[in-house]
């Protein structure tokens, strides 16, 4: 009896950290807010770094996100943001329109987009900023690809479905153009189309995903920040 209880805890060890059982799915049911608007003004120096503000048109900050799907995705209870990212870094998330961030003194690429809630990007084309402060040395026409989401711990319900997103800037991907290869642990994903994506099957403990701007023969496009590396933590 003891060989037969071993058997089974062996078979779902293996289970559970079968690499087959991930998968992705697009996140479909979210507001569109195609007619949002981001805008950046000029940063100003402080002692404590640089100074942001951001007009923002037809999109609440600080507002929950209406939806149109029942699954759980992990979700800010201070509402709608600005995500935030410099060098393609971890984004902060931002609820009001100004506040200062302690940047580098070298080259930072900065992107800003609004997000929803549970942390979707809005990808219509005036949703985004992406600019240059310090040292203007990287050519902001370069295809990008910036990761978003995953991002941190995940506790609870919220490690069942992790939300995959990312942002492209000057590129788009097709079924024949450029694409996003996403690696998820061990398994590789061939993603044509820019939608928020969300992940299931994974194991508790850490997580590595590995997202590559590829073109259409599944070479790594030569750009700033390509290829992008995180690490989260399901418990």
């Amino acid at each position: 009896m003891n060989k037969l209880y071993f058997f089974i805890a062996v078979i779902l060890l293996i289970s559970c950290n079968n690499p087959n059982k991930i998968s992705i799915t697009k996140v479909e049911g979210s507001p569109e807010y195609s007619n949002s608007v981001l805008k950046m003004n000029e940063p100003i120096v402080i002692d404590e770094g640089y100074k942001f503000s951001f007009d923002v048109n037809q999109y609440e900050l600080g507002m929950q996100t209406l939806k149109d799907f029942d699954y759980q995705l992990a979700n800010s209870a201070k509402g709608q943001h600005i995500h935030f990212i410099v060098n393609n870094g971890p984004y902060s998330a931002h609820y009001e329109n100004i506040f200062s961030k302690k940047l580098n003194d070298s080259s930072n690429v900065i992107l800003a987009f609004l997000s929803r809630s549970y942390h979707e990007s809005v990808k219509n084309k005036n949703a985004f900023v992406l600019t240059q402060v310090g040292e203007k040395n990287i050519d902001l026409n370069n295809e990008f690809l910036f990761y978003s989401r995953p991002k941190g711990t995940y506790k609870g319900v919220d490690t069942e479905k992790l939300l995959l997103d990312f942002y492209l800037i000057n590129s788009e991907i097709s079924v024949n153009g450029n694409k996003v290869r996403a690696t998820i642990q061990d398994k590789e994903f061939i993603i044509e189309e820019w939608a928020p994506y969300y992940i299931e099957g994974l194991p508790k403990g850490e997580i590595k995903i590995k997202l590559e701007l590829i073109d259409a023969s599944g070479n790594l496009i030569d750009s700033p920040f390509n290829p992008s590396n995180r690490t989260v933590i399901l418990e």
